[in-house]
């Protein structure tokens, strides 16, 4: 029998326990072991429910029981959680997290420690819910050289630019429905302004590319100046709007970015739709590889959490590997990234818009006759921003233009 704690009694820590409760036979039969749910900790108390017969609220307890080989931190957060994660690996049990603020801001550290006691720090659940995409990098990619992640990594603004595209919905009216929904968080900031699907890039560059990004080093935008007008241009155009989180490796260096991109039809991305996430991995040997799925929620997000405590359980006293590593990635100055962009400006400063981005083209829709919009050719990031700059307040909306590398 393989002992195992639960840090954190919320929606995925409640899931991972639901997860053995309900299929341990299952488990038990790939496994060759049961795993049984020693410990969940948490600060309340929860009358009536099955949990309590092996809820504590002394993380002390978990760390000084040598039975306990295997912990779940799915607490959130970078404060106790990275504090109970740290010690939990210093005293040689394995943890698997779905954290990925913690694994983005400590990750680097957590991963020596692991090392360093022989036992694994694993964060499948921390990128994309419920899809593998983690474990294929890590390991279906082995013979392949990565050079390019780009991908719908947030189910909440997903479903916001979603009802916004497909019901005319406002920002304000389509958060309100994700918050209904249980999709956005009372504060939705981490959401709607990128930092959540931020800290997923660079966790799973790092890991394709083999050299760590800083999630700092990635330049970020949210959807919250995404209006109704930019969808039904967007419609016009073929395409959707979708918040993107996408890197490129070359010989060059490394380009990050988060925000959001018109994505045309003839895209996989264009039809990922809702609260779910589609991944696109381009490897050169493989070619396009697509990864599609629940993005979030209580079972996808646990149900990523207990492979990870199986895969653990397979490997005791062993650490498992992964192709993170601790040496910097060359990051290419933003302002040298090269796309194409859909402007929208006022139809009185047509002509100097015209003289500014030669050879765009032209989309118009009836619902704004007072604007000209176009999209340019592909140019690099620095020169549009001294082009753009040029029209001032007759410039009313710029969104990158999503185009494989």
């Amino acid at each position: 029998m393989i002992n195992i704690a639960i840090l954190g009694y919320g929606t995925v820590g409640s899931g991972v326990y639901r997860v053995f409760s309900t299929n341990h036979e299952v488990v038990e039969s790939r496994l060759g072991e049961r795993i049984h749910v020693k410990y969940v900790l948490d600060l309340r108390d929860f009358p009536g429910d099955p949990v309590t017969e092996v809820l504590v609220h002394d993380f002390q307890i978990i760390l000084d029981d040598p039975e306990v080989s295997i912990v779940a931190e799915v607490m959130g957060g970078t404060g106790a959680a990275y504090t109970f994660t740290k010690k939990a690996l210093e005293a040689g049990k394995s943890v698997c997290t779905s954290n990925k603020a913690l694994v983005a801001e400590h990750g680097r550290e957590l991963m020596k420690i692991a090392k360093e006691k022989g036992v694994s720090y694993l964060f499948e659940a921390s990128c994309g819910g419920g899809i593998p995409i983690i474990r294929a990098i890590n390991d279906s990619f082995t013979a392949d050289v990565i050079d390019e992640v780009a991908g719908i990594l947030n189910g909440t603004t997903n479903y916001m630019l979603y009802r916004m595209g497909e019901d005319g919905s406002s920002f304000d009216e389509a958060l309100k429905e994700a918050q209904a929904m249980g999709y956005a968080e009372a504060d939705p900031t981490a959401d709607v302004e990128g930092h959540d699907a931020c800290r997923k890039i660079a966790i799973l560059s790092t890991l394709a590319y083999g050299k760590y990004i800083d999630y700092r080093d990635v330049p970020t935008e949210g959807i919250t100046k995404i209006t109704i007008e930019d969808m039904k241009y967007a419609e016009a155009a073929g395409a959707r709007i979708k918040l993107l989180g996408l890197s490129r490796d070359t010989a060059e260096g490394t380009t990050a970015i988060v925000a959001p991109f018109l994505v045309d039809k003839s895209e996989s991305l264009y039809n990922v739709n809702d609260v779910f996430n589609g991944i696109y991995v381009h490897g050169n040997m493989l070619g396009d590889a697509m990864f599609y799925g629940s993005g979030a929620g209580m079972l996808p997000t646990a149900s990523a959490v207990s492979a990870d405590i199986v895969d653990a359980a397979l490997h005791l006293s062993k650490t498992i590997r992964t192709n993170w590593t601790d040496e910097a990635a060359h990051m290419v100055d933003p302002g040298e990234a090269c796309w194409k962009f859909f402007v929208r400006t006022k139809a009185a400063a047509q002509e100097m818009a015209e003289g500014l981005f030669p050879g765009g083209s032209v989309i118009r829709i009836p619902e704004c006759p007072d604007e000209t919009a176009f999209i340019t050719p592909l140019m690099r990031q620095r020169d549009f921003d001294a082009a753009i700059s040029k029209l001032g307040e007759d410039a009313v909306s710029v969104i990158r233009v999503y185009q494989r590398a």
